[in-house]
């Protein structure tokens, strides 16, 4: 279970992987509209880690690559995007 503070640490530790993946990198950009400054900016913003953490999730083979690389379990990013704005689980019942 992440708290919101563990949570922007493996977001901002998957941003730092992102930022150097020059593949992955600009298809960050494109789909967020965010330009190199703003993840500077963001690094601070709840909001844009969880942002990190959904575009992330979108591919299993980022997930792989990404928590390989930091040295995460594959499903850390699903449960730390729990912990953020935005990623309340819903409980329907």
């Amino acid at each position: 279970m992440y708290t919101r503070e563990s949570a922007e640490v493996l977001a901002l530790q998957i941003l730092g992987w992102l930022a150097g993946n020059e593949e992955l990198l600009p298809v960050f950009l494109g789909a967020t509209g965010a330009s190199e400054t703003d993840l500077r900016a963001g690094a601070s913003d709840p909001a844009f880690l969880g942002s990190v953490l959904d575009f992330i999730t979108m591919d299993d083979a980022w997930v792989i690559a990404a928590c390989d690389a930091i040295g995460a379990k594959y499903d850390s990013p699903m449960q730390a995007r729990q912990a953020l704005p935005g990623g309340e689980q819903v409980n329907w019942t």
